[in-house]
């Protein structure tokens, strides 16, 4: 009996050791989105970041967006009590007086607009105790393989429409158009009217020309008959 007490006490006190050195890393960043389709606009995201440390308590969370997410489209939507916001250059940190030891930190933020044509989005963490301890959520959880011992917080999103279903596309035309043969005539090119006004009445100034010339011969034929008299008589 006695045997098999201590059996049974070694197999206890063994139990709870495993489960003590299982409990921290249970403890996880997550994230989650109320819109989960790419390019959705005006998505809320909510970090949940799970308190791991028995001594100190989360005082801030750093959080570096993924590619395709500027930091100056984000906003801060909620954060526990006495935290601020504060962008930095690849994402940006909430944090303030540390919080009580087992709490977990939990705050929101509003994404102007996801990517689109991206599925998975990682968002690395950094998240420091009062007792200046920064456990790194940063290892990026790939498709179908088990999951790192540190994963960065990961939203998975549905494939938006794409471009094709939205552009209605034009599919070309099978058949060539009509081709037309280069004439061998040379081109046409017209010419300004030109003014008859003056061509048309050139007939009219022979006529008078003729008549003039028939008057000065009458009359160049009479003087010389009148001086044929004078000189008879």
């Amino acid at each position: 009996m006695r045997f098999g007490s201590r059996v049974v006490t070694v197999g206890a006190v063994a139990g709870v050791a495993v489960l003590g050195l299982a409990g921290p890393a249970l403890a996880h960043v997550e994230v989650s989105a109320d819109k989960t389709t790419a390019g959705a606009e005006n998505v809320t995201l909510t970090f949940n970041g799970e308190a791991e440390s028995s001594d100190a308590g989360i005082e801030s969370e750093r959080v570096v967006l993924p590619t395709g997410i500027a930091p100056s489209g984000v906003t801060l939507v909620k954060a526990p009590a006495g935290w601020t916001f504060t962008a930095t250059a690849d994402g940006f940190t909430v944090g303030g007086k540390a919080l009580k030891v087992g709490v977990d930190a939990v705050w929101k933020v509003r994404i102007a607009k996801l990517p689109d044509g991206e599925t998975r989005l990682s968002f690395k963490t950094l998240e420091t105790y009062s007792d200046g301890e920064v456990v790194r959520w940063i290892e990026i959880q790939e498709q179908g393989k088990d999951e790192p011992d540190n994963p960065a917080p990961l939203v998975t999103l549905k494939p938006g429409p794409s471009t094709a279903a939205t552009t209605p596309s034009v599919a070309p035309s099978s058949v060539a158009p009509p081709s037309v043969a280069p004439s061998s005539a040379a081109p046409v090119v017209a010419e300004p009217a030109a003014d008859d006004s003056g061509s048309s009445s050139w007939w009219i100034w022979v006529v008078i020309a003729v008549v003039l010339a028939a008057v000065a011969g009458f009359v160049v034929l009479r003087r010389g008959r009148s001086g044929s008299s004078d000189v008879n008589s």
